[in-house]
């Protein structure tokens, strides 16, 4: 086990020079790193200055005891080993000591060999201890809130419900519209809570036909309809101890309903063709952007089903309404799109991608119907398409560059409203000295492209993106002769 002592460091505070000599010559022999104080004055400045596996600390010190070092070093690190060596032996002391939190005792003259031995035990379980401790948050860190970015309000209330309700054995209701991420939101729920270790079943309800959804979910035996050649397992006894999420569960049709409130009411279902009932305890989590309830009113969804689903309701802002969060979201996709296409990577395997100015303003200007899933499916859209690490603007789709959203309004008289947008005012701005220098140069974008001192090919993005219409000759002469 000598490999264990490499790299691990002890600290050895003791007033006797010759002990401290012995027991630096012990330890080193072993492979161990080790320093040493003389009193608790300076075992402090060491303690406070690096980072050690053990202290190996006497109990009588010239300034300060060594209960009172130790009792100083369980205030600021509760999992540091620490060995009491003394000449003044005594089961009181002993006690005393342990109590103090002190991990073992021991007495001058002490044994080597026993002393070695528990210097590696005690490292060696330290060590342990910290790995683990750096896996489970690895691991928390990792699965907390997969693929969910954003540090705004409405989003920093939906994952503080998040982590309320993940625990709970309680069925969820995530509303909100296209592309917010319902999906992601309902795995992070299944991550972090109790159910974690077993399968996370999403089902896109409005994708099967009704008899095949019921088999999908429900199973069937053999022979239960022409084709069950063999009997099939559905989705909720796979799912046993897990989680299943409904994508729009609003297109269910009743008879699937029916059903579906049995297994939340029952624990229990039928396979299709079977008499027996199966025992299943899944936790049940739905997705809508339709009004449910509306669709209760109108006899469309069952209203017992609905207050069983809809036990916590999880409403997901759209990104219109969080755009400060568009940045971090644009910087996740690209790390995520540059890694899987090899895009512009650094050393350590990240993507120096960015958009320009330019289109980093469209991008908080644009309305995002289609919301987060419009706004990665861009992002995406410009690694494959860049050739630069400074992505610009005509990389971006053309609903994007040309949508209502971040077009120039204008009133009655043809001016920028009141409440006109600072990229507005600067849009309008750019598209009138784009316009003058046209008009100056004949309308010739090479010419005017070299007057603005910039390249062709970014005044033709501007003049696409400005909604420019560019007069042809025959028009330019009409214009002259008037």
């Amino acid at each position: 086990m000598a490999h264990n002592a490499r790299n691990s460091r002890i600290l050895v505070i003791d007033d006797e020079p010759d002990v401290r000599e012995m027991l630096q010559f012990l330890l080193e022999e072993e492979g161990f790193l080790v320093e040493t104080a003389s009193d608790g004055t300076s075992g402090f400045a060491k303690l406070a200055g690096r980072d050690y596996d053990l202290v190996l600390l006497d109990l009588m010190l010239p300034d300060v005891s060594g209960m009172e070092v130790l009792q100083r070093i369980r205030r600021e690190d509760t999992e540091l080993p620490v060995c009491m060596v003394t000449a003044y032996g005594s089961t009181s002391v002993a006690v005393e000591a342990l109590k103090s939190g002190a991990n073992d005792y021991f007495s001058k003259p002490f044994d080597n060999e026993k002393l070695i031995l528990e210097i590696r035990r005690l490292i060696d379980a330290r060590r342990l201890e910290k790995e683990n401790t750096q896996l489970r948050r690895a691991l928390k860190q990792r699965y907390a809130f997969p693929e969910i970015v954003g540090k705004s309000e409405s989003m920093l209330q939906v994952l503080d419900l998040v982590k309320q309700v993940a625990g709970s054995r309680s069925t969820i209701l995530i509303t909100g519209e296209t592309g917010t991420g319902k999906e992601l939101i309902a795995k992070a729920i299944h991550m972090n809570s109790s159910r974690s270790d077993h399968m996370f079943i999403p089902v896109n309800s409005g994708s099967l036909p009704p008899e095949l959804l019921e088999s999908t979910l429900f199973g069937h035996v053999r022979g239960a309809f022409t084709g069950a050649v063999a009997s099939h397992k559905g989705y909720f006894e796979v799912a046993n101890l897990g989680s299943i999420f409904f994508d729009e569960i609003g297109t269910i049709n009743p008879d699937i309903q029916s059903k579906l409130l049995r297994v939340m009411q029952e624990k229990e279902f039928i396979p299709l063709g079977s008499t027996e009932p199966v025992k299943v305890d899944v936790r049940i989590m739905a997705a809508t952007n339709a009004d449910l309830k509306r669709m209760v009113e109108e006899s469309k969804f069952r209203e017992d089903l609905y207050y069983r689903l809809n036990v916590i309701n999880i409403q997901l802002p759209p990104l219109r309404d969080r755009k400060e969060d568009i940045p971090a979201l644009v910087e996740h996709f690209f790390q995520k799109y540059g890694a899987e296409n090899g895009k512009y990577l650094d050393d350590g395997g990240r993507s120096q991608l960015r958009f320009d100015e330019e289109a980093m303003g469209i991008l908080m200007e644009h309305n995002w119907p289609g919301n987060v899933r419009e706004l990665e499916n861009a992002v995406e859209r410009a690694v494959v398409l860049a050739t630069t690490p400074v992505a610009p603007a005509s990389v971006l789709p053309e609903p994007v560059l040309h949508s209502s959203g971040m077009g120039i309004r204008r009133d009655a008289g043809g001016n920028l409203p009141d409440d006109a947008s600072l990229f507005e005012v600067v849009a309008d701005y750019e598209r009138r000295v784009i316009i003058e220098k046209l008009e100056r140069h004949a309308w010739s974008q090479t010419e005017t492209a070299e007057k603005l001192r910039i390249p062709l090919s970014t005044l033709n993005q501007k003049i696409k993106r400005l909604n420019i219409e560019i007069k042809k000759k025959s028009e330019q002469s009409k214009s002259a002769a008037s």
